[in-house]
């Protein structure tokens, strides 16, 4: 009896305690460490295809993932210039590999490569960098690339864009 008169008294001590003594840290969702107090806005230049080959549509298909990117996973407003982050740059390779030989000495599966050149300010804290970012996709040799392009380009640009936005904004 004494025991449970002795809980109900020390239980609500220690609660106020903790709430008034202790503040848990910030957590989000999207895993971002944006200050939404200080930066509001993002520029992101269109990301121009300077692969030496490409498939046509990849410019587009980039650009738009990585604003979707952004827009979904932050509270950013995009803008088209004088942005409190600021990402351009362009897709710089865009190549196959054989990646396995069979034993009567054919490839047996192609690799295929993406490549873009990222470059980063955030004006606020006065940071910027260039990195380049590379994203693989592997198809059976026995296809051709015409019948495969499309969702290994897709698988790519997912993974390249969420490279991407985790070096900018991510909090991993």
């Amino acid at each position: 009896m004494i025991r449970k008169i002795i809980l109900l008294i020390a239980l609500p001590l220690v609660i106020i305690t903790l709430l008034t003594g202790c503040s848990l840290p910030k957590y989000s969702f999207t895993g971002t460490n944006i200050n939404y107090d200080l930066i509001k806005t993002i520029q992101i230049d269109k990301i121009a295809n300077r692969a030496p080959y490409g498939w046509a549509p990849m410019e587009a298909i980039f650009n738009n993932k990585l604003q979707d990117v952004y827009a979904n996973q932050t509270r950013l407003r995009i803008v088209k210039r004088s942005g409190d982050l600021h990402v351009s740059g362009e897709i710089t390779g865009y190549d196959q590999y054989n990646k396995g030989i069979s034993a009567d000495g054919y490839a047996s599966q192609v690799q295929l490569r993406m490549t873009v050149n990222i470059r980063f300010t955030n004006s606020k804290t006065n940071t910027n960098w260039e990195k380049q970012f590379s994203a693989t996709s592997q198809y059976d040799a026995t296809q051709q690339l015409t019948a495969v392009q499309e969702r290994l380009v897709t698988e790519m640009v997912n993974d390249l864009c969420d490279q991407i936005f985790n070096a900018t904004v991510g909090d991993w």
